[in-house]
């Protein structure tokens, strides 16, 4: 299994309304760091897992529509908490959809929220 991981940060707003969630009730900001992953049983016939330009616009753009914006306000995320792991899920559907004549290529995306804490969500259905 082949792998290329690159990485960016997004910075947002939002609150998570609920008693489960302690002082991050309140509407605060995060900046996120985020790395996505792309896999790979075989290499392509450049010999690579996918153009590390073209990585790297993909994440540029998955994360372009989140930045400096209050996810509370967001439409993708009406309805939901807009916690790591959904922000997580987020941007690999995004990464997937700009993927979807690739089914080869396997996706996950790598969230830090602080230097102790971080999320990852592997897309499905993807190998």
């Amino acid at each position: 299994m082949f792998s290329l991981s690159v990485n960016d940060h997004v910075m947002i707003a939002h609150s998570l309304p609920d008693e489960f969630f302690g002082p991050a009730q309140a509407l605060h900001g995060a900046t996120l760091a985020v790395e996505a992953t792309f896999t790979r049983d075989q290499l392509d016939e450049h010999s690579v897992v996918l153009d590390i330009g073209q990585a790297l616009q993909m994440l540029d753009d998955a994360l372009t529509p989140l930045r400096y914006a209050n996810l509370d306000e967001h439409p993708d995320f009406a309805g939901r908490f807009s916690t790591s792991e959904a922000i997580a899920e987020h941007i690999g559907t995004s990464l997937s959809v700009s993927l979807a004549d690739r089914p080869d290529i396997g996706i996950s995306v790598h969230l830090r929220e602080n230097p102790r804490a971080a999320v990852s969500y592997t897309v499905v259905n993807r190998p």
